[in-house]
């Protein structure tokens, strides 16, 4: 299926690993061009040289805190001066905090509510007179089973729950602009280093019980499953889908 992506440019929130790193190989892999933001230039910096590697398109690495709205503004001027213009945007940006509401402090609360649910909204509301005046454009926020459902830790359930609410709205408030929104929502994704990764290597037995008592396919998803997804949702092939919520998960998630 060709997915008629070359030559689209796409913004890449939290690309230096796991999931956006993951995605931006799978957008680079259609032939877009990838403007890949992070916090961590170190990380950045290895990820770009990956991208760079195995792609025949242009892909430049834009260090920045869109947790911020300095940093936001940043990642899209950058995107804009150094690629031309945006067509695509995803935005993957999220970190669990206190994992029970009586260590639930409020400057907790806010920590997570700014890296889940804020870090989206600055990058997908700033991006959008860029994707009008190409004439439209994708928008992808990256949510999580957890925003559908109870479950992890508290901030990052409201957080990931409220992704999916904006995108819903931007779905209907920018469909006159030609500008698709929706959310994906991943169940639990193995990578080197990541959360997950670093449970399963300090407490095995306990991890492998949650897999096999949560997960029905009996292992962690990929990263490279979850962009499949989004890669797809990017393209014109999704032309009809907007203000979706997608589940990735392998049935790990119990709501209808």
């Amino acid at each position: 299926m060709n997915l008629a992506l070359e030559g689209k440019v796409a913004l890449v929130a939290g690309a230096s690993r796991g999931i956006g790193r993951a995605i931006a190989a799978g957008l680079a892999a259609e032939g877009a061009h990838i403007a890949a933001v992070a916090r961590g230039e170190a990380g950045l910096n290895e990820a770009v040289t990956a991208l760079r590697g195995s792609a025949a398109t242009r892909v430049v690495g834009i260090t920045a805190d869109v947790s911020t709205a300095e940093g936001a503004d940043h990642a899209i001027a950058q995107t804009v001066a150094l690629l031309g213009g945006i067509d695509i945007v995803v935005c993957n940006v999220g970190k669990s905090f206190a994992r029970h509401c009586n260590d639930m402090t409020d400057a907790d609360f806010a920590q997570s509510l700014e890296l889940n649910l804020w870090a989206t909204q600055r990058v997908a509301q700033r991006a959008v007179p860029h994707l009008r005046a190409r004439g439209g454009g994708v928008i992808t926020m990256i949510s999580s089973i957890w925003g559908r459902e109870a479950g992890g830790a508290p901030g990052y359930n409201v957080g990931k729950a409220g992704v999916q609410a904006l995108a819903k709205a931007m779905a209907r408030d920018y469909a006159a602009d030609n500008i698709r929104v929706n959310s994906v929502a991943p169940g639990s994704v193995r990578f080197p280093g990541g959360g997950w990764d670093k449970r399963a290597i300090a407490e095995p037995e306990k991890i492998a019980e949650f897999v096999a008592r949560e997960i029905p396919f009996g292992r962690f998803g990929s990263p490279e499953q979850i962009a499949d997804v989004v890669v797809f949702l990017s393209s014109s092939r999704a032309s009809w889908v907007s203000g979706a919520a997608i589940v990735v998960d392998g049935a790990q998630s119990r709501s209808f």
